[in-house]
């Protein structure tokens, strides 16, 4: 902040010419930088209503002008240009006009005029930029700040932005999510660079210079002889306005909402439209229609001639409109939002049933407007912008605000496309997109990725990857949700009930979410029901049961402080949530993983972005379905499957974000942590280890046995908290690895949805060849390879469970973790207590461990001494809901489950009262 002040030191006298939202938050930010605006150039009143600029300049007593036009039969009207001279301007801004202004004005200031322009000039020259970059299918959009000439959007440059289109990005989008607040950010900007003399004049290039006129109504007729994208482009490039249309059944009706969709045709019911060559398909998701190339597009929304808007879907649907009964409380919620639209339609009389709020005055800025003065009064209520398009009509409007206060319709609300396959006995239904807001959508650049079975190599789904701008579309609604969203004014029983719910439901769908966790992520399905699906409910369950306990006892408390007499002072701490939170998660227990983290996030009352690994997305995005269907309000709860290097990592350095839960390789952990730095954001990290497990002579062997192997190849040794090498005393080391080799050779590997097996595949190919390198590398060091070592030679990923003994400290394969089914065994010498510690210790890891003896004593002495978040006595693989969960060292920092798990999503705030 002070450098920019240090670096802009002049300040100007300006007037600012123009209108709307735009212009109105330009004129707030060049007079909070100090310039000073000696008048405002408006247009007239419109049914009664000023314009957001001239409303802001009347509040601060800014001289305001509201002239119908400037010039008369193409000459200067000399009264206004002398009453814009009387302001002495030094520089005229426009951010955004729509009359024509003459040179005599333009030329006027000492320094100019500058003009903004959504576009990236010299390209889409005219009124209809932003509609003509979609519509010409434009991989950048932009703008430009620039000198006015006596040329339409002709003069020098001197500054421009850009930005990416994604594939199915509006106009509403664009401009919401960059030409608007970049705009406003750079209009600033360029004011600032003309005050100190640092303003450059570039001039145009004439290549690549275009101009297209005004889009309007009768121009937008769709042709239907093109490329599905080319259809798609010509739909959003008219969406809102003004508006793309085709005839059916005789009368116009004009398209808005369209996706490229990339699927299989869905099934629907036929719709004959003039001028195509196929009929669309009327579907549970919207209209699709076909490009000549046999491609799909599809349509969320239809708009008839009369102004009524429905979902498309519903185009077959029996008339809906039978007006409903109001309760006594919704007949008071009608009267109020009658009064509200009466405040803003200060032209109409009287507020009738057949009153339209689009054709008596109203523009989009009041539907904000609208909805947020009825958001203070029912916050029950959650409408969006595109209800008021959907019922413009008060009687209608009402009728949809009742529908949706009784929480009709609830579960129509949410559009689900599945991948569906027949598997395990049962019929899996699999959702494949980003799940952003409360509605799964496709990436915004329209990329897939395959996910594989590891069981035999074959696709699962082609799934969405997310990319940059999904991350901002995800965080901006996790943002919006936990600020002004339902969630946020949430009682915290409230929010106990919707985690309660969750499981509920999670437990109702255990087997499609096991089975899909299995073919997914190559766990066992016997395992995947009891552990990863299993623990996930408990997991909720424990944390739903914390949130309205969260300010008892130690979590909020009142402090004694010293009083300054004859003073009275109270101090008191509360517990806060951070904000939004981003989740990144392994591939070794997708669900659980989620769960560990999500659960105590949301109880705490944060809201979340989470990015599964990219190889196991299935199980999460299942997940948020599931979310939705418990009644989560929007925005609480994002996915976002796709890379970690990209998606990971910009929730990492989002500023938005405020706290960071990962739990992965070390390496990544570091690189979360200097990303984390940009703004400070809280961060827990579960990272690698390498557990040791002692043994000792004076065990129950055959448990040691049995546990030990649990201990390495639970789930496929893809487990954090693996024994990565076990410490075998030496008087029974021999028959320890005798034992554990004759178990291996009863285990079953196969199918893991077969219930008798034992040993499913690794999770994917590109581990199960760094499985294989590690032993290659093991026996090039000397170890001794007793058993194992190999891929299984059948199809998929499997590897055989592998034991290595004479392994010495210094070897690669006792320093590393191979988070497999790989069982690293080294003797030591008899009696030699301190002697093993030391060697357990000496790691940088410090996530769990294990000692199996019958003399409590010793392994009492052993668990104080062992530097591990973890130490299991005469056990392995224990871990509770109630139990917190972390490791020391480079094995990372903060608590997963437990009471302690809160805290790593709360913050504390200390509130001293004088009395």
């Amino acid at each position: 902040f002070n450098s920019f002040h240090q670096a802009y030191q002049h300040k100007l006298k300006l007037a600012l010419i123009g209108q709307s939202i735009f212009g109105q938050e330009v004129y707030n930010k060049l007079r909070k930088e100090g310039h000073k605006v000696v008048g405002v150039f408006t247009v007239p009143d419109k049914n009664g209503q000023a314009d957001p600029l001239a409303l802001a300049a009347e509040k601060d007593g800014t001289p305001v002008f509201k002239f119908p036009r400037w010039r008369a039969k193409g000459k200067p009207i000399e009264e206004v240009v002398a009453a814009y001279k009387s302001v002495g301007a030094e520089l005229n801004v426009l951010p955004f006009c729509t009359q024509f202004i003459p040179m005599d004005v333009i030329d006027c200031p000492k320094h100019g005029s500058i003009i903004y322009h959504p576009s990236i000039l010299p390209r889409h020259r005219g009124a209809s930029a932003i509609n003509w970059t979609l519509i010409q299918g434009d991989k950048k959009a932009g703008f430009t700040i620039f000198w006015a000439d006596d040329g339409l959007d002709t003069g020098p440059i001197l500054l421009q932005r850009e930005c990416d289109v994604g594939q199915n990005d509006t106009v509403d989008d664009l401009y919401n999510r960059f030409l608007f607040p970049e705009g406003v950010k750079a209009m600033v900007e360029a004011v600032h660079l003309i005050a100190d003399g640092k303003a450059p004049r570039i001039p145009q290039p004439k290549e690549g210079a275009t101009y297209e006129g005004i889009q309007k109504k009768e121009n937008a007729e769709i042709s239907w002889d093109q490329p599905a994208v080319a259809l798609h482009n010509w739909i959003r490039g008219h969406d809102k306005v003004p508006g793309a249309w085709a005839t059916i059944d005789g009368q116009m009706v004009t398209f808005y909402g369209s996706s490229l969709l990339d699927a299989s045709v869905p099934a629907g019911q036929e719709l004959e439209i003039k001028g195509a060559s196929r009929p669309g398909l009327v579907t549970k998701n919207g209209l699709v229609v076909f490009g000549n190339d046999a491609k799909m597009v599809l349509v969320r929304n239809l708009q008839f001639e009369d102004g009524k808007m429905i979902p498309a879907s519903k185009y077959f649907s029996a008339d809906e409109t039978a007006a409903l009964e109001l309760t006594e409380e919704e007949k008071k919620m009608a009267e109020d939002i009658r009064a509200i639209w009466k405040g803003i339609l200060s032209n109409v009389a009287v507020i009738e049933d057949s009153t339209d709020f689009f054709k008596s005055g109203a523009s989009s800025m009041h539907v904000v407007r609208m909805l947020e003065e009825i958001k203070q009064k029912y916050s029950g209520l959650q409408l969006q912008n595109e209800d008021v398009y959907m019922a413009t009509k008060f009687a209608d409007f009402i009728q949809m605000s009742v529908r949706k206060f009784r929480g009709e319709n609830k579960e129509e609300e949410l559009v689900i496309d599945y991948v569906s396959k027949n598997v395990n006995n049962m019929t899996v239904n699999m959702p494949y997109q980003c799940f952003i807001n409360g509605q799964f959508v496709n990436a915004d650049d329209g990329k897939t990725y395959d996910t594989i079975n590891p069981a035999d190599g074959s696709i699962i789904a082609s799934v969405s990857s997310a990319s940059l701008a999904d991350v901002d579309k995800a965080v901006a609604a996790a943002k919006e949700a936990f600020e002004n969203g339902e969630w946020g004014r949430m009682n915290a029983r409230e929010r106990g009930r919707l985690m309660y719910r969750l499981a509920d439901l999670m437990e109702e769908h255990q087997e499609e979410l096991a089975t899909i966790e299995s073919i997914d992520s190559g766990a066992v399905y016997t395992l995947a029901l009891k552990t990863h699906v299993g623990m996930s409910v408990q997991t909720f369950r424990y944390f739903a049961g914390w949130c309205d306990k969260i300010q008892a006892s130690e979590h909020g408390a009142t402090i004694p402080i010293n009083q300054a007499r004859p003073n009275h002072n109270l101090t008191f701490t509360r517990k806060e949530p951070i904000g939004v939170c981003a989740i990144v998660i392994p591939w070794n227990y997708p669900l659980m993983m989620l769960a560990w983290k999500s659960a105590a996030c949301l109880a705490a009352g944060n809201t979340l972005v989470l990015k599964p690994a990219q190889v196991t997305p299935l199980t999460s995005l299942k997940f948020a379905e599931l979310s939705a269907k418990a009644g989560f309000p929007k925005g609480v709860i994002n996915i976002l499957p796709g890379s970690g290097g990209l998606v990971g990592q910009h929730l990492s350095e989002h500023p938005d974000v405020r706290k960071v839960g990962f739990t992965g390789s070390t390496p990544t952990g570091k690189q979360i942590m200097k990303s984390a730095a940009t703004n400070l954001k809280k961060v827990s990290l579960e990272l690698g280890g390498k557990s040791p497990l002692i043994i000792f002579s004076d065990c129950e062997l055959d448990r040691a046995v049995k546990m030990g192997m649990g201990a390495v190849y639970f789930n496929k040794g893809e487990n954090c908290i693996a024994a990565g090498r076990l410490f075998v005393e030496e008087s029974i080391h021999d028959e320890f690895v005798s034992k554990v080799v004759e178990e291996i050779k009863k285990m079953k590997i196969g199918d893991p949805l077969d219930r008798s097996t034992d040993h499913g595949p690794q999770n994917h190919k590109a581990h199960l060849e760094k499985l294989l390198q590690y032993c290659e590398t093991g026996v090039k060091e000397g170890a001794t390879l007793v058993y194992g070592g190999r891929q299984v030679r059948r199809p998929g990923f499997f590897m055989e469970p592998t034991v290595f003994t004479d392994v010495e400290d210094h070897m690669y394969i006792a320093q590393e973790e191979s988070f497999g089914p790989v069982m690293v065994i080294s003797k030591f010498k008899n009696g030699d207590v301190d002697g093993v510690l030391r060697r357990a210790n000496a790691t940088e890891y410090g996530l769990a461990s294990g000692v199996f003896t019958k003399d409590i004593s010793k392994a009492l002495y052993i668990s104080e001494k062992l530097e591990a978040g973890t130490v299991f006595i005469n056990t392995y693989n224990k871990t509770d809901v109630a139990a917190p969960f972390g490791g020391f060292k480079q094995s990372g920092f903060g608590k997963d489950l437990g009471e302690e798990a809160l805290h790593e999503y709360l913050r504390t705030k200390a509130i001293t009262v004088e009395y």
